[in-house]
């Protein structure tokens, strides 16, 4: 594969150079038109010629795997295009869409062949198969199998998922593939018919990775969770300056390959001086910017670290949350006392998977606050968790 990508992309080893992750997905697009075409014409003369319905089947799934390296070239150079007024975050998510789109047009494709599979159950006509015929098909699946392999190198080396897809469908073309080889064999030294079930078995598994694939492209354009090396490598890296204590709500988005942004909470000592803590701020913004490639924007909280009935009471209220749910975090603690009350103000930050409400959460809480001392008030904002708060050990 490298002996390849050397041959038909310019500076290869350079993944992170956006034109070069062009020029990948062009190399792997044309080298995809090329190969399902030929495969195509075999099949559709092999079919033809046998009155084989699983065979045509496969090669109507070639000329549709043609098609969709045609999306992908296209996908490749859209995604390529610079930020401009309308689209401000660029048009990296392009290679998302052309990787949906693909999904969808072989999902399609499945299921005409299974109609088509089905009425060659219902009215069954004599195939004509021959060693020829074995041994043309075993050719093409080892064609087959060498494309799967250049796609998921190419999508392995630039982390493309719409590569990462059309390797996943023509790894599954060698097992279908596969499929109809056995009932050539089969039709070959029997009289029994199997070629309109194994049309189905084929059909049915072309539609199969069809749908799978729809839900893996279209993870990124839902807004699937960020990847958790990411970060973990982030908070570690906004956590490893000095005057930073903790961080929180951080939010990451992905635009596509090279158009990543965040945001997060810092939390700082309210005794530093804001001047200080805001030049801290925007080392970190610049640092991440120039070593991850992330766009990050920080809001700073102010935290009070040197009043010790402060701590105590955080330390009285974090052992409450986490009696509710080991996973449950808080942040932006702070007491405002008073004469005949005391008020606790805090954000909690619940997981996805605590399921209680939230009036019904904040008021439990509040219960169990109370019974350490009935003077105390709450004043509770919850949030749905999208990271941990983390805190420096």
């Amino acid at each position: 594969m490298k002996i390849l990508f050397k041959l038909f992309v310019k500076n290869y080893e350079e993944t992170s150079d956006p034109a070069v992750r062009n020029q990948y997905g062009k190399f792997s697009g044309i080298f995809g038109i090329i190969s399902n075409a030929v495969l195509f014409l075999v099949k559709l003369i092999l079919g033809i010629i046998t009155s084989s319905i699983s065979i045509t089947a496969d090669a109507i799934n070639n000329l549709c795997d043609a098609g969709s390296s045609i999306i992908t070239i296209f996908g490749f150079k859209i995604a390529g295009k610079p930020a401009d007024a309308k689209h401000p975050y660029g048009h990296a998510r392009m290679e998302y869409v052309s990787g949906l789109i693909v999904s969808c047009l072989i999902t399609a494709i499945g299921f005409d062949l299974l109609i088509g599979s089905i009425e060659k159950i219902i009215n069954p006509t004599e195939t004509n198969f021959t060693v020829l015929t074995v041994v043309i098909l075993a050719l093409s699946l080892a064609i087959k199998l060498f494309q799967g392999l250049v796609y998921r190198s190419a999508g392995k080396a630039i982390n493309s998922t719409s590569l990462i897809a059309s390797s996943t469908d023509s790894i599954n073309d060698v097992i279908s593939t596969s499929v109809v080889i056995i009932g050539a064999i089969v039709g070959l030294t029997t009289d029994i018919m199997l070629d309109g079930w194994l049309g189905c078995a084929v059909a049915l598994f072309v539609v199969y990775s069809g749908i799978k694939l729809i839900i893996e492209t279209s993870d990124p354009l839902l807004g699937a969770a960020p990847d958790e090396e990411l970060v973990k490598k982030l908070s570690e890296k906004i956590l490893s300056y000095d005057g930073v204590i903790g961080i929180h709500d951080l939010v990451v988005h992905n635009y596509g390959f090279g158009r990543c942004f965040a945001s997060v909470h810092a939390e700082v000592p309210a005794s530093t001086n804001v001047m200080i803590s805001h030049d801290t701020i925007d080392n970190i913004e610049f640092d991440v910017l120039e070593k991850m490639n992330i766009h990050l924007v920080i809001h700073l909280d102010p935290v009070e670290t040197d009043n010790p009935k402060i701590d105590e009471l955080k330390a009285v209220v974090n052992t409450i949350l986490q009696s509710k749910h080991p996973d449950i975090t808080m942040h932006d603690f702070r007491v405002v006392f008073g004469d005949t009350h005391t008020n606790l103000i805090f954000d909690a930050n619940l997981p996805f998977d605590y399921e209680t409400e939230d009036d019904y959460f904040c008021s439990e809480i509040t219960k169990e606050i109370r019974k350490v001392d009935p003077t105390y008030n709450t004043v509770i904002t919850v949030d749905r968790n999208y990271m941990n708060s983390r805190r420096k050990n």
